[in-house]
């Protein structure tokens, strides 16, 4: 059974009190360099819960064997901001200062015979007033985490509709300002993955392990289920296919695309836009590797209607063709018109087989696409086709060009 001090020892430790709060904070001040570093109003907000735990010491003293209640009663004399500007290391450093305080002065005020039950009282009570301090920040991070959940969720939506992009109705509006309360460091160009999420797992789940997968990569991280796709932002990216590689395996089963690069945030938009654009596509084409590129994926992008793959389509495939004079734009042509075959494609331009594959290799270097190949024919086709149509009616070509802040090369 705990012995209880006497009333007049309580009594002088109550009148005490804020003295003792006051000799706690000038301790902090004269040992804690960040302490000194503190606005004035922070400081008055320790000095708050300094003057509340003593309180509650006192009252403690009075009834030894009850239950402390200490959250509420200390920590809740200050504001919610201050877990967030004071660590818990650096709360744990100023209840130290504040118990080393109260052990050197209380005794002194004790009667004799009561100075046992007094040590043994502090002894208990910094104990629980550590308990408090850590369940105080537990429910600070728990709510922390709450919010940034929600918060990067708005992000996300932002981004799938365009915000900042100028692309979509609040286009005036940039998610940039969100992300310092979502820890990301706006360093590094921007990529964007779509894909599906796994399976059996529940979304929170599936961006968690996201999170943990890009930040053991160091990358800045925003990921979010939208729609049945998984969504992942990655920053501070300048290898993307190491960045994409370091969350591959927390999709689901399927293709994962990805969207590009941009040299900064303002830019993630518009690569979202683009990986949501080839994830729509990828079905088209069943050998997709994963990942897949969206610049791998234009053709079928451009047949599913994104007019930003018909112009960079064209862009990138026909007009280099184009400009090179109509020999090899005919060669092209003729070889796929033949059904890829080099003998008919040489009766037919009554030139040698060895030209045609020399202009063919010429085709390739001048557009990135071999025609020898079956995806390069597929690709080569789709730009003929869409390049011809331009040419007669220039709508065909989009009205969306490709952004220049936007490599969707990876």
């Amino acid at each position: 059974m705990k012995v209880t001090p006497s009333a007049a020892t309580i009594r002088r430790i109550e009148q005490s009190s804020g003295a003792l709060a006051t000799r706690s904070v000038a301790r902090m001040d004269d040992e804690l360099a960040w302490f000194r570093r503190l606005p004035a109003d922070q400081r008055s907000w320790v000095t708050l819960v300094a003057q509340a735990g003593i309180a509650s010491f006192v009252e403690w003293l009075r009834s030894p064997d009850e239950a402390l209640r200490l959250t509420g009663e200390v920590f809740g004399t200050a504001p919610r901001e201050l877990a967030r500007r004071v660590s818990l290391q650096q709360t744990v450093e100023l209840v130290r200062l504040t118990i080393a305080v109260v052990e050197e002065q209380v005794p002194s005020l004790a009667d004799r015979g009561d100075e046992d039950a007094i040590e043994d009282a502090v002894l208990r009570f910094s104990r629980e007033i550590a308990f408090a301090a850590a369940r105080v920040y537990a429910t600070a991070a728990e709510t922390r985490g709450a919010w940034d959940a929600r918060l990067e969720a708005l992000v996300i939506d932002e981004l799938v509709r365009g915000v900042g992009s100028g692309v979509g109705d609040g286009a005036e509006r940039s998610p940039v300002s969100q992300l310092a309360a979502l820890g990301w460091r706006g360093e590094g160009a921007v990529t964007a993955v779509a894909g599906s999420p796994p399976s059996g797992r529940r979304p929170a789940d599936a961006i968690d392990a996201v999170h943990r997968a890009a930040r053991r990569a160091g990358f800045d991280v925003l990921a979010g289920v939208h729609g049945g796709r998984l969504l992942v932002i990655l920053g501070g990216v300048s290898d993307p296919q190491a960045a994409v590689a370091s969350v591959l395996n927390e999709f689901g089963e399927g293709p994962v695309v990805t969207g590009g690069t941009a040299p900064q945030m303002s830019g993630a938009a518009a690569v979202t836009a683009i990986a949501l654009s080839a994830l729509r596509a990828v079905v088209g084409w069943p050998a997709a590797p994963r990942p897949t590129s969206a610049d791998d994926l234009l053709a079928e992008r451009a047949i599913a209607g994104d007019p930003l793959a018909r112009s960079q389509l064209i862009a990138t495939v026909y007009q280099p063709l184009a400009d090179a004079g109509n020999v090899l734009l005919e060669t092209v042509v003729g070889y796929l018109e033949s059904g890829r075959a080099l003998e008919a494609t040489a009766r037919s331009l009554f030139v040698h087989t060895n030209t045609v594959r020399y202009r063919l290799r010429r085709v390739a270097d001048l557009c990135g696409q071999a025609p020898t190949e079956a995806r390069g024919a597929f690709i080569l086709q789709v730009a003929l086709t869409l390049g011809r149509l331009a040419e007669h009616s220039p709508e065909v070509s989009g009205t969306n060009q490709p952004d220049p802040l936007v490599n969707t090369s990876q």
